[in-house]
């Protein structure tokens, strides 16, 4: 899943935003986004300066996996989405929607401070923003 979609248009970005400013809008919102390998090795350092230009200092890029040779950039806000990171902080709306089961694993995660990453490969935005509802209300 990445921030670039069209339909979210209306029900999620407004109308009239430009695309190029989707990023910027995507990160006021959520804390983090999942791009596919085939999106992250496929952007310049340019792009990659741009994207990290256009989000706050706190939002996150989770980098799926690629190819042996590729090499994400260097920034403490780019982060390789290995199985066992990902086992460790992501949660996987699409595989695990149940928000009481969720709102655990906030709490487990709070008490050891480190983050965990929700997020929907099919883009689900009522089920994102259910969860980020919920992680607001239990202030993680």
């Amino acid at each position: 899943m990445n921030w670039n979609r069209p339909d979210w248009r209306g029900s999620f970005y407004p109308e009239d935003l430009p695309d190029d400013w989707m990023l910027s809008y995507y990160n006021t919102q959520f804390q983090a986004v999942y791009l596919p390998a085939v999106m992250w090795q496929a952007a310049s350092d340019a792009i990659w300066a741009q994207w990290l230009g256009d989000t706050q200092d706190g939002f996150c890029f989770v980098l799926e996996p690629g190819d042996a040779g590729a090499v994400p950039p260097v920034s403490p806000r780019v982060l390789l989405a290995t199985p066992a990171w990902t086992a460790a902080h992501v949660w996987w709306l699409d595989q695990a929607p149940d928000l009481r089961a969720l709102a655990q694993r906030i709490a487990q995660q709070a008490t050891t401070g480190s983050p965990l990453f929700v997020f929907s490969l099919t883009g689900d935005l009522v089920q994102l923003e259910r969860a980020n509802n919920l992680k607001q209300v239990m202030g993680y």
